[in-house]
C-alpha cells in the first residue's frame, strides 16, 4: 500500500449548531444536526476499524463549516502546509487548525500571500504527482505558491482545472490506489488524468466521486448502488457512510478529515 492511501492519523472535528448556516451552492435543505453526528459517528469508527489514530476536535460555533477540516490544510509525509480558504467566512478556520498540525509535525508551512487561496478539497495527492484543480475556491496564486512550497518537500504539482459549476477537484475525483483514480466523466474527459487507472462513475451517479481510500477500506457514501457495485467489482473493501446531511452544504466523505502519516 502506498503512502497516498496509507495513513496512521486523521483528524476530524464535530459539527456545531451553526452548520445550518454553512455554505451551499444549491439550497436543498436545511442540514439536520442530530442526524449529520450520528453519520460523522459511524465515519469516525470507520477510520478507527482500520487502526489508525483519529482526532476529534471540538465543535467551532464561530465556523459553521468547519466540520470540513480537510480544506484547512494539505498533510504530506514531509510536512503539513495551512491552506488559506477561498470562502471569507472560512478563512478562520486553517489559523484553528495550525496548532494541532504543529502539534504532530515537524514542519508546518503556510500559504500566506494576500492574493492567495487554495482549499484541500481542490488537491488530489497521488504516489507521482499532486493535483491541484483551479475553482472558485483555489486560485491561479494559490497554486502558484503551494507549487513553491511543495517542491523543496519533493513533491512535483500539476495545475489542471475543476469543471465549471463544481465545487471542488475532489468533488468529481478520488483516488483508490496508487494507480487507480475513481471519476466523475465530466472530470476525466479534460485527460487530466492520462496514465492512470480510470473507473468512471456511473451517470446520475456523480455524487458517489467523492470517496477516500483510508488504509485496506473506501469509504462512499450511501445510496449509489451502481458505483458500489463498481468497485466492489474491482476488489476494494467498501463501508457506505451516510451523507445526506453534508450533501446539503456540498461536503462528502474526503471534506471530513486530515488524514496523514506524520514524520
Amino acid at each position: 500500500m502506498s503512502f497516498s492511501t496509507h495513513f496512521t492519523h486523521a483528524i476530524t472535528r464535530r459539527p456545531a449548531a451553526s452548520i445550518t448556516k454553512g455554505l451551499r451552492a444549491v439550497d436543498i435543505g436545511t442540514p439536520d444536526l442530530g442526524l449529520m453526528q450520528a453519520h460523522h459517528d459511524a465515519y469516525i469508527a470507520t477510520l478507527r476499524e482500520t487502526g489508525a489514530t483519529v482526532i476529534e476536535l471540538p465543535p467551532l460555533d464561530a465556523y459553521p463549516d468547519s466540520v470540513f477540516v480537510e480544506d484547512t490544510a494539505l498533510c504530506l509525509p514531509q510536512g503539513a502546509i495551512i491552506m488559506r480558504p477561498g470562502a471569507p467566512s472560512r478563512l478562520g478556520e486553517a489559523a484553528e487548525m495550525a496548532p494541532h498540525l504543529r502539534a504532530l509535525y515537524g514542519q508546518v508551512l503556510e500559504i500566506t500571500g494576500p492574493e492567495s487561496f487554495v482549499e484541500g478539497g481542490d488537491i488530489l495527492v497521488t504516489e507521482r504527482e499532486i493535483l491541484v484543480g483551479r475553482s472558485a475556491r483555489t486560485n491561479a496564486a494559490g497554486i502558484a505558491e503551494l507549487a513553491r512550497l511543495t517542491a523543496p518537500l519533493g513533491h512535483k504539482l500539476r495545475e489542471v482545472h475543476t469543471p465549471p459549476g463544481v465545487l471542488h477537484f475532489k468533488t468529481d475525483c478520488s483516488l483508490l490506489d496508487a494507480e487507480t483514480v475513481l471519476s466523475t466523466t465530466r472530470l476525466s474527459a479534460s485527460g487530466c488524468f492520462q496514465g492512470y487507472r480510470l473507473i468512471d462513475i456511473p451517470d446520475s451517479e456523480e455524487a458517489a466521486a467523492n470517496t477516500i481510500r483510508f488504509n485496506d477500506l473506501v469509504l462512499m457514501p450511501q445510496g449509489f448502488p451502481k458505483t458500489r457495485d463498481r468497485l466492489l467489482a474491482a476488489g476494494y473493501d467498501i463501508r457506505e457512510i451516510g451523507n445526506s446531511e453534508c450533501a446539503k452544504l456540498d461536503g462528502g466523505m474526503s471534506c471530513l478529515s486530515l488524514r496523514f502519516t506524520p514524520k
